[in-house]
């Protein structure tokens, strides 16, 4: 730092956006070739690329931001507008499948019955598990912003039982909902509903998984202290996630299981 007379960060010479694009390249190549000659090898390599490569990716940003004092000021500040970029850009993409599920169910074409639900399609119960699953998520919607203002006012006892609870949550609502996936009464080869349905569940589900795994890394480092007060940011974008993930449940449960059953 003594060396700079600016406040930005040029990061060194690393092999991880190459491996990790070789690793994309891999993965996509496996699905293929799951698609076609139902063989997963080359899938599941491609998916242990990315993974070490993400290990090793974040052990290096951890250590640059909480060791070695690159990400200032003015650095967290652009950490924080890409991050903001990121959730609108997510948005966007569930925006597309909700733009879809009313495309359909507004106004059902004549292939379909005119009719929504589809003849046939026996929808979930809204007030059953869709219903436990939007308490448990507004639940750890809570958890972290306590866990959150804990860390501010130096609670870290407070701050890591929260979180805890918040990452139990969210293994909690991926369990109920590959239950409920498990006892689907159709599938997503059934009709505009069954595609709508499995698509727009399934990613936000999906969300759920990433963003619990980014809650557990931010306990670990919450554990090991590498969070203050004042520095901390890693963990607020994980609050940040959970929230969009959190939002875009309850506009799924309303439109899609309420409305749209």
């Amino acid at each position: 730092m003594s060396t700079k007379n600016h406040p930005f960060h040029l990061v060194e010479v690393s092999p991880w956006p190459i491996l990790g694009s070789f690793g994309t390249l891999t993965m996509m190549m496996g699905l293929i070739k799951w698609f076609h000659f139902f063989s997963m090898n080359l899938l599941i390599i491609g998916l242990t690329i990315n993974i070490l490569v993400m290990i090793q990716w974040w052990r290096d940003i951890t250590r640059e931001g909480t060791f070695q004092g690159l990400h200032t000021l003015v650095v967290a500040q652009g950490l924080r507008w890409g991050m903001i970029l990121f959730i609108v850009s997510e948005i966007l993409f569930f925006a597309s499948f909700f733009w879809g599920f009313f495309h359909s169910s507004l106004s059902p074409t004549i292939e379909i019955g005119m009719k929504w639900p589809p003849m046939g399609i026996s929808t979930f119960n809204p007030l059953e598990i869709p219903l436990l699953n939007t308490i448990i998520l507004l639940t750890s919607g809570l958890t972290v912003t306590w866990s959150h203002h804990s860390l501010m006012e130096n609670n870290y006892n407070e701050a890591i039982q929260s979180l805890s609870i918040t990452v139990l949550l969210g293994i909690y609502f991926t369990i109920l909902q590959g239950y409920e996936y498990l006892e689907a009464p159709f599938t997503i080869a059934d009709s505009a509903y069954g595609s709508s349905f499995f698509m727009a569940t399934g990613f936000h589900g999906l969300h759920v998984m990433i963003g619990t795994t980014f809650l557990l890394i931010c306990l670990i480092r919450m554990y090991l202290n590498h969070f203050s007060a004042n520095h901390h940011f890693g963990f607020e974008a994980a609050a940040w996630y959970w929230h969009f993930v959190d939002v875009v449940w309850l506009f799924l449960y309303i439109s899609i299981y309420w409305w749209g059953s």
